[in-house]
């Protein structure tokens, strides 16, 4: 039962994910990151949306089990970007790991 409603929890969670206002988040912190020298935010918003959408679509897996998928799927999923995988990753991983983290909490206020 806990495992189910655990599940439940965080699958209500994930669905109060506003993908406006993590893009709002990154773009107004971009510029606090290392990588961000010399970068603009349109370098990177792609990868921040894809952390975004892929933790919606995996929202009961890890980054780290996933990131296979993810690496292959970045050349179509990242649209216009002009990223490679190993550059694309570092934001990606950061906006998924940003989501966990809300959602814990979330589920920590329940």
């Amino acid at each position: 039962i806990g495992t189910v409603v655990g599940g439940l929890m965080g699958k209500a969670a994930a669905e109060e994910i506003d993908p406006t206002f993590e893009e709002d988040y990154w773009r107004s912190s971009f510029h606090t990151r290392p990588y961000a020298n010399g970068a603009s935010f349109d370098d990177f918003s792609p990868a921040y949306r894809y952390g975004v959408t892929s933790y919606l679509n995996y929202p009961d897996a890890s980054f780290d089990d996933v990131e296979s998928n993810l690496a292959r799927d970045w050349n179509v999923s990242g649209g216009n970007s002009k990223l490679v995988w190993a550059d694309a990753r570092i934001a990606t991983r950061e906006a998924w790991d940003r989501l966990i983290g809300r959602i814990e909490g979330t589920r920590g206020s329940i």
